[in-house]
C-alpha cells in the first residue's frame, strides 16, 4: 500500500471505472480544464504532461449503500437515503459527500471532440480516499493504493472459480453473438468485438484473474449497486466469486428471452423418395417451407407474421412494378431469374438489399415508354417561331434543327399506315391457333353486333405466312436514328439554351448531364454490381429521372471530359453513346441489359475542338457557333436582356427606356466578348441605378418631390458604369505611304476588328526588322510580300532598271501596333504587298480601305476565313471599302444586310491578284490606266 495527494474526477451518474477497462468523461465541466490547464502548467506545457497527470476517477455513491460499499439494512437509514435527491446529482458540482469511497487511478489516453470535447481515461489502480483536501475549483484528496495480490496458484477453489469464469464468460460473448444475429440491434458489440473479447479472455491466466474479473464486470449489464460493490472488493478471490454471481444471473436472464428451437435432421431414403404419410405434422410444415423457397427450419421462430407478411408485401409491389415498366425480352428474362433468387433470400442477407435494389433499378429504366412528338401540320412553323422567339441569328443551327424536325415529320407520316397494319397483325396473332368452321367464317362474314371492335383470328394454316407478313411489315417502317449535333463556340452564345428550345419545340423531356471534370470511366458506364454501392451511370440515371426513352439529352461541356488514367478513359466510354450505330445496344455496367438510346436526341456542346478525342469528333455532326456581332448583340440586348433585367430589378417595361446609342455605347466601350454574359451584367447594373433613382422618386414626400426620368442617357453610362474599358479602333483620317488598314478575326476580346500595318525604311544594307509580337505565319507573309516587290519592282515602276535590287541600300521596318498582343495567320499578306508598294512609290492608301487575303509568290489574292467577323469590325470602325479575296464571295452571304445598307454601309470588292487590288487603290495611277498592265507576268523569279 502507498499514500498520495492526487487531483480527483466524479464519474458521470451509474458510471464506474476499473483497472483496465476505458470510459469517456465530457470536458464541459468546470473542474476538467482547470485540472488540465494545472497540468500544462506544472509540466511546461510538455506533451506528456497530460498523459503522466494522476488523476482519480471516483463514481458517486449510491443511496442503497454506504460509502464504503455494505448495504444500508437499517430502514431508517435507508429511508432517509431515498429522501436524498441523489438522481439529481451533477458530476462537476458534486460535494465529498457525494463520492464514493473508492475509486480507481487513471492516465488521460487523449482528448478530443471539438463541439463536445471529452477525455478518454484508462483505469490503472484501486485506491480508497483517505481525506478530502478541498473541493474547489476541483477535489483533491489523500488516498491509499491497493495492488491486486499475487494469488496462490495452488488453490484449488480459487483455480475452478477461474476456469468457471472463463467459460461463463465465453457463454456469454456465444448468447450476445446469437442474440445480435436474430435481433438485430439488441447487441452493441459487432462480431469482429466478440472475437477480439474471446481471444483477450482467452489468454489470461490464474494469476490475472483479477484483471479478468474487472473486464468482465465492465461487459455485464449489470446494476449500479452491484457494480460499486466489485470496486470496492480487494480481494481477488472474494472478486472472482462476486463477478460469477452477476455473470451466471445475466446469462440465465439472455437465455430466458431468446427462444431455442432444436434443429432434427432424418435420414433420407437411398432410393431418393419420401413417404410423406410417415412424416410428423412438424417434418411436414418444415417441408412445405422448404418447397416454397422460404426460411430454413428453425429460424422461423425469429420474426413473427407481421414480417413476413411485409416481404411478401415488398416483393408483390416490386413484381408489380416489373410487370409495368415493359421490360425487353432480355430484361424480362434477367428481372424473372432475380426475382426467384429475391425470394429465397433472407432480408437480413447483405445479398438481398443489393438485389433488391438492383431490380429497383430496372422497374424504373424507361424500357418502351416514350413521349409522343408534337409533329402536326403546323410543327415546322411552330418550331421556326419558338427558335426565333428564343434566339436571334444563329441562323445555321436553326436550319439544322428545322431540318431534323421535317425528318421526323415525314418519317411518322410514312410510318402510321405500316403502324396500324402492325397493330392489327400482332393481336390477331395473339388470339389462339384455331381452326375455324365454316359456320364460324359465315357469320364473322355476315357481321354481329360490335363487330368493328372484334378481332379476326388467323388461321391455324395461314399463321406462318402472317407471322413472315409481320416481319417484312417491321423491316420496312423507318427507324429514327438521331443525330449527334455537337455545338461549337465560345462561352455565353446560348448553346444550352438552344437545346432546351429543341426540347420545347419537340415537346419531348429534357435533361442535361454536365460532362465538366468527369474523370472516371465508371460515371459513364456505371460500376459493376460486385463493388460496394454500385449505382448506373449518368446515361442510365438520367434515362430513370426523366422516365421516358425518347428525352433530349445536353452533353453539357464535352471538351472537358478526362483522359485516359487509372480509372479508365471516360472520353472512350462516350464512343459508344454517341454512335448511332451502336447505341441501340448501349451495355450499363451495372445494368448489364443492352439498353436502346437510338430514340434519345442528344445534343453536346463544347467551346474548341482541340481537347476532343478524333474518335470522338467523328462521330457527331459539328455545328460552329461564331460569337455575336454587335449588330446581333444589339437586338438580343433590346429583345431579351433589357426586359428580362427590368423585370429581374423589380421595375415595369416603361420605367426604362434605353436607344441604340446606349445600348451600342455599352457593347463596344464596356464589353467585348463572344457571348452576351457580361453585357447582361452590365445592363443590369443601369437598371439597378434606374431602380435606385425610381425608389427615391417614389418614397420622396409631396413637399419635396424627386422627379424622375425613365430614359437613359449616354453621358449616364460614365456615372453608372464607370469610364470606358475599351476603346473602339477607328479608322484614320488621312493617310500617308506605308500605312495600310488591315483586318483581324478575332482582336484579343474575341470580336472582329481592324489592324494597322506600318512600313518605315531607312537607309541600310537591306535587313527587315519586324516588330509587334507577330507569329511566324506572318513573318513568312511579310518575307513572300517583300520577295514578290522584289520581283516585280521594274514592272511597277519602282526601279529603272530590270536587274536593280531595290533594298540595296535601304533597310525597312514592318510593324503592328498593339504590341502586347499576339499576332498571326496568313492573311494578312495583300496588306503587307500594298503597304510595301506604297512605301517604295510614294502613294499612300486612302484610309477609308481595308483589305485582307493570303498572297502566293505568283501574286494571287487567297482566301481567307473570319470574312463575318472581320467585315463587321469594319464597319463598326468606319471603313468604306474593303477588298476581299474572290474566293470569299460565299461568305460575304453570311453577313447581316445592316453592313451593307445605309449612308454607312461597306462596300466590298472582290480581287484574285495583287494588280487587282492596285487598280482598286489607286484608280488614277498609271497602273489604273494601262488596262494590260501585268498581263502575262505573274513572277521573274
Amino acid at each position: 500500500m502507498a499514500k498520495a495527494t492526487i487531483s480527483l474526477i466524479p464519474l458521470p451518474k451509474d458510471a464506474v471505472l476499473y483497472p483496465g477497462t476505458s470510459i469517456r468523461i465530457s470536458a464541459n465541466r468546470p473542474d476538467i480544464p482547470v485540472i488540465l490547464s494545472t497540468a500544462l502548467s506544472r509540466g511546461s506545457r510538455s506533451r506528456s504532461a497530460i498523459a503522466n497527470l494522476p488523476i482519480g476517477c471516483v463514481p458517486l455513491r449510491s443511496s442503497y449503500l454506504s460509502p464504503d460499499g455494505q448495504e444500508l439494512l437499517d430502514s431508517k437509514k435507508r429511508e432517509s437515503a431515498e429522501d436524498r435527491a441523489q438522481d439529481d446529482v451533477d458530476a462537476g458540482k458534486a460535494k465529498k459527500d457525494d463520492l464514493f469511497q473508492f475509486g480507481t487511478l487513471a492516465k488521460i489516453v487523449g482528448v478530443q471532440g471539438q463541439n463536445e470535447p471529452y477525455i478518454q481515461v484508462e483505469g490503472v489502480q484501486r485506491f480508497r480516499i483517505d481525506k478530502v483536501i478541498h473541493e474547489r475549483p476541483y477535489f483533491e484528496a489523500e488516498v491509499t493504493f491497493y495492488e491486486d495480490e499475487v494469488p496462490d496458484l495452488k488453490d484449488t477453489d480459487l483455480r475452478k472459480s477461474f476456469s468457471l469464469l472463463k467459460q461463463k464468460s465465453r457463454e456469454l460473448l456465444t448468447v450476445l453473438r446469437l442474440a445480435s444475429f436474430f435481433r438485430p440491434g439488441a447487441s452493441t458489440f459487432s462480431p469482429l468485438l466478440i472475437r477480439r473479447f474471446e481471444l483477450f479472455i482467452a489468454k489470461k491466466d490464474v494469476g490475472q484473474a483479477g484483471q479478468l474479473a474487472d473486464f468482465i464486470t465492465d461487459l455485464l449489464d449489470a446494476s449500479f449497486e452491484e457494480k460499486l460493490k466489485v470496486l470496492c472488493t480487494l480481494n481477488v478471490k472474494d472478486r472472482v466469486e462476486k463477478v460469477l454471481e452477476l455473470l451466471n444471473k445475466q446469462v440465465q436472464g439472455i437465455n430466458g428471452n431468446i427462444k431455442t428451437i432444436s434443429i432434427t435432421s432424418t435420414s433420407v431414403p437411398t432410393n431418393g423418395m419420401i413417404d410423406i404419410s410417415n412424416l410428423t405434422d412438424q417434418q411436414k410444415a418444415a417441408l412445405a417451407r422448404r418447397q416454397q423457397g422460404g426460411m430454413p427450419p428453425g429460424m422461423s421462430g425469429m420474426g413473427g407474421q407481421d414480417e413476413d407478411s411485409e416481404d411478401k408485401n415488398e416483393l408483390d409491389e416490386l413484381k408489380q412494378k416489373l410487370d409495368d415498366a415493359g421490360l425487353s425480352p432480355e430484361a424480362q428474362k434477367v428481372a424473372t431469374r432475380e426475382l426467384r433468387r429475391l425470394k429465397k433470400m433472407h432480408p437480413s442477407m447483405a445479398e438481398y438489399g443489393v438485389c433488391s435494389t438492383y431490380l429497383e433499378n430496372l422497374a424504373e429504366i424507361p424500357w418502351t415508354m416514350t413521349t409522343d412528338d408534337q409533329l402536326g401540320k403546323d410543327t415546322l412553323a411552330r418550331a421556326r417561331k419558338q427558335l426565333d422567339d428564343d434566339h436571334y441569328g444563329l441562323e445555321k443551327v436553326k436550319k439544322r434543327l428545322i431540318e431534323y424536325l421535317a425528318v421526323l415529320r415525314m418519317k411518322q407520316v410514312r410510318n402510321a399506315p405500316l403502324d396500324r397494319q402492325i397493330e392489327n397483325l400482332t393481336k390477331q396473332l395473339a388470339l389462339p391457333a384455331e381452326k375455324l368452321e365454316e359456320k364460324e367464317q359465315k357469320e364473322i362474314k355476315e357481321g354481329e353486333e360490335n363487330h368493328e371492335d372484334k378481332v379476326e383470328p388467323i388461321p391455324a394454316e395461314e399463321r406462318d405466312a402472317a407471322e413472315t407478313k409481320l416481319h417484312v411489315l417491321k423491316s420496312k417502317k423507318m427507324i429514327d436514328k438521331a443525330p449527334i449535333l455537337l455545338l461549337v463556340g465560345p462561352p455565353g452564345v446560348g448553346k444550352t439554351s438552344l437545346a432546351r428550345s429543341v426540347a420545347m419545340a419537340l415537346g419531348r423531356k429534357f435533361h442535361r448531364i454536365s460532362l465538366g471534370g468527369v474523370r472516371d470511366e465508371a460515371e459513364i458506364r456505371g460500376h459493376r454490381r460486385t463493388y460496394v454501392a454500385a449505382m448506373p451511370g449518368l446515361i442510365v440515371s438520367g434515362l430513370k429521372k426523366v422516365g421516358v426513352a425518347n428525352p433530349v439529352f445536353l452533353l453539357d461541356e464535352i471538351d472537358k471530359v478526362g483522359t485516359s488514367n487509372f480509372h479508365g478513359d471516360p472520353s472512350a466510354a462516350m464512343l459508344e453513346v454517341l454512335d448511332p450505330e451502336q447505341n441501340y445496344t448501349f451495355n450499363d455496367h451495372y445494368v448489364n441489359i443492352p439498353i436502346d438510346l437510338s430514340k434519345v436526341l442528344f445534343i453536346a456542346t463544347a467551346n474548341t475542338l482541340d481537347t476532343i478525342p478524333p474518335p470522338l469528333l467523328d462521330r457527331m455532326e459539328t455545328i460552329q457557333l461564331p460569337g455575336y456581332t454587335t449588330i446581333e448583340k444589339r437586338h438580343i440586348a433590346k429583345q431579351h436582356l433589357i426586359p428580362k433585367q427590368i423585370r429581374t430589378n423589380g421595375l415595369e417595361t416603361d420605367k426604362v427606356l434605353m436607344s441604340d446609342d446606349v445600348v451600342d455605347a455599352v457593347i463596344t466601350s464596356y464589353t467585348r466578348e463572344s457571348g452576351v454574359r457580361n453585357l447582361e451584367r452590365e445592363l443590369g447594373s443601369v437598371c439597378r441605378y434606374k431602380a435606385v433613382q425610381f425608389a427615391e422618386s417614389s418614397d420622396a414626400s409631396s413637399e419635396a418631390p424627386i422627379p424622375y426620368e425613365p430614359l437613359v442617357h449616354v453621358n449616364e453610362l460614365e456615372e453608372i458604369l464607370g469610364i470606358e474599358k475599351f476603346e473602339e479602333e477607328i479608322a484614320d483620317t488621312k493617310s500617308r505611304p506605308g500605312v495600310v488598314t488591315g483586318l483581324v478575326a478575332y482582336s484579343s476580346l474575341g470580336q472582329g476588328s481592324i489592324l494597322f500595318i506600318e512600313v518605315a525604311d531607312m537607309p541600310g544594307d537591306g535587313r527587315v526588322q519586324l516588330t509587334g509580337k507577330l507569329g511566324d505565319v506572318l513573318k513568312e507573309s511579310v518575307e513572300v510580300a517583300l520577295t514578290w516587290v522584289k520581283a516585280h519592282a521594274y514592272e511597277l515602276g519602282l526601279t529603272n532598271q530590270a536587274d536593280e535590287n531595290i533594298m540595296k541600300k535601304r533597310s525597312i521596318h514592318v510593324h503592328c501596333p498593339s504590341g502586347a498582343i499576339p499576332k498571326d495567320g496568313p492573311s494578312a499578306g495583300l496588306a503587307h504587298t500594298i503597304a510595301l508598294i506604297s512605301l517604295f512609290s510614294g502613294k499612300a492608301v486612302p484610309p477609308t480601305i481595308a483589305m485582307t487575303g493570303e498572297i502566293s509568290l505568283r501574286g494571287r489574292v487567297m482566301p481567307v476565313g473570319g470574312i463575318k467577323e472581320k467585315l463587321i469590325g469594319a464597319h463598326r470602325a468606319g471603313v468604306k471599302t474593303v477588298l476581299v479575296p474572290g474566293q470569299n464571295r460565299k461568305d460575304v452571304k453570311d453577313v447581316p444586310r445592316e453592313v451593307f445598307e445605309g449612308e454607312t454601309g461597306l462596300e466590298v470588292v472582290y480581287v484574285r491578284h495583287i494588280y487587282d487590288a492596285l487598280r482598286r487603290v489607286w484608280p488614277d495611277s498609271a497602273w489604273a490606266r494601262d488596262v494590260g498592265f501585268g498581263a502575262g507576268y505573274e513572277s521573274r523569279l
